[in-house]
């Protein structure tokens, strides 16, 4: 296949990065605790600019870095997101809610004297609304009850903050690769597919018709809280 045509430098965004053990499909929550300094010093910057920060998947390291811990090392796609919650209930410590915005393909990547790592970063094209085929209503009506369950729970920042578009392929897809507790690398697998409709038959692969609770092991179940 030929190469694809890179980017031009005026296509491309400088992000801070955030490398987490998860996968943030767009349109999810994610809380964080940041103590680290590089991670205080990045908030104090979005905030101060009214901007977000990428959010990437680790593949080597660790979320905390330790001396003498190996290099931080993360995949080639990640989520911009945006800040919806900052709370500092003590010094040293930063509580945030963010929200996955958008997709992003790392083009390049610099790490601060901090440790903070910068990227420059391509967005990816929305993708296609696509109707969810009737072969697979029945992960619409099983996403619609788990959905439900989740949300009458007490939450500081609503999970979800938009309609629920059940009968989209690209949004119930990506809430299932949210809350299906699956290995990291399939989360990602799914999360870097950009065709929808392949996404959620994969997700139909996984779930089974007639196992319609949110909390049977093959249906979505609690979102993994992620800490630094």
């Amino acid at each position: 296949m030929p190469a694809s045509p890179a980017p031009s430098p005026e296509a491309l965004t400088e992000l801070p990065l955030f490398p987490l053990g998860t996968v943030l499909f767009p349109g999810a929550l994610l809380p964080l605790q940041l103590f680290e300094l590089r991670y205080l010093q990045m908030i104090g910057e979005c905030e101060r600019q009214g901007t977000g920060f990428g959010v990437v998947t680790l593949t080597q390291g660790r979320e905390v870095h330790r001396p003498g811990t190996a290099a931080e090392q993360f995949e080639a796609m990640g989520t911009r997101v945006q800040i919806e919650r900052i709370e500092r209930p003590q010094p040293g410590l930063v509580v945030v809610w963010c929200r996955g915005v958008e997709k992003f393909r790392i083009e390049a990547t610099q790490q601060r004297g901090d440790g903070l790592w910068l990227g420059r970063v391509q967005p990816m094209p929305p993708e296609p609304a696509v109707q969810v085929p009737e072969d697979l209503q029945h992960l619409s009506t099983q996403m619609h009850e788990a959905l439900t369950q989740l949300s009458a729970q007490p939450s500081v920042v609503p999970p979800w903050n938009e309609a629920w578009r059940l009968q989209d392929c690209s949004w119930l897809s990506h809430r299932w690769g949210e809350l299906l507790p699956l290995p990291l690398q399939m989360k990602y697998r799914l999360f870097a597919l950009q065709e929808p409709l392949m996404r959620l038959e994969l997700v139909g692969d996984l779930v089974a018709p007639s196992e319609p609770s949110a909390k049977n092991p093959t249906g979505p179940g609690q979102k993994p809280s992620a800490n630094s």
